[in-house]
């Protein structure tokens, strides 16, 4: 009698594939959005056969990037929720800790809402604007953001912003772990800068504690250029 064919080892080998090829997508999507899958399999360093067999076409390797995306942007959020600190401190500790994930799929940004659809994105961006709105009501209310504009409004806009801001780094004309825009986010929600910079640095110096691994930008960047 025959013994059965151990898979767990084609198991690994095939989740090693599927990783190896969504890196890859990350990373070569953004220097050029128009390549062929063909031409990501060879940078995967996988057979044709191997990338289609996990993603049949560019549409199923789009949405499998944007799952991920949206996965890392709801665990992002639920790390990056500061409910009961004062609202300017939340809001930058907020917007530190969504940034790698923005940064990290930011080639989506030029292919989501024509390659995904307007609703599949609104949806994956649907927990952060819901919790950026709460904190901008939060300190709208507890003066100390403006209220020129009512915080959907002002979310929105601080949003725009932060796209752009992913936009300049993906074309390499702007370098920032996340410490630039959340700086510019606080200025722009109507925090004074002084205050803004030691909002950022104190939140800043949170997140290095709760991840002591993790190499930490330094806010003197902000005043450089």
């Amino acid at each position: 009698m025959s013994k059965p064919v151990a898979r767990e080892p084609q198991r690994r080998n095939a989740r090693s594939n599927r990783a190896r090829i969504l890196a890859t997508a990350r990373r070569e999507l953004g220097r050029n959005p128009d390549i062929t899958l063909e031409e990501l399999a060879r940078a995967a360093g996988v057979v044709r056969r191997t990338l289609f067999g996990h993603f049949p076409g560019r549409a199923a390797l789009l949405e499998a990037l944007a799952e991920e995306a949206s996965d890392s942007l709801r665990t992002a959020i639920e790390r990056g929720v500061r409910r009961s600190a004062p609202a300017d401190h939340a809001l930058a500790y907020f917007w530190l800790s969504i940034w790698p994930v923005g940064d990290r799929y930011r080639m989506l940004l030029s292919l989501a809402r024509h390659d995904l659809g307007e609703e599949r994105v609104t949806g994956i961006l649907k927990p952060a604007r819901e919790e950026a709105t709460a904190i901008l009501r939060r300190g709208q209310r507890d003066g100390l953001f403006h209220t020129h504009l009512a915080p959907a409004v002002l979310s929105a806009g601080l949003e725009a912003m932060t796209v752009a801001l992913l936009e300049e780094v993906n074309s390499g004309a702007l370098e920032d772990a996340g410490t630039r825009v959340a700086v510019v986010t606080l200025i722009a929600a109507g925090v004074p800068e002084k205050r803004a910079l030691t909002v950022v640095d104190a939140a800043l110096a949170e997140a290095t504690n709760e991840a002591p691994n993790t190499e930490a930008p330094n806010t003197e960047a902000t005043n450089a250029g």
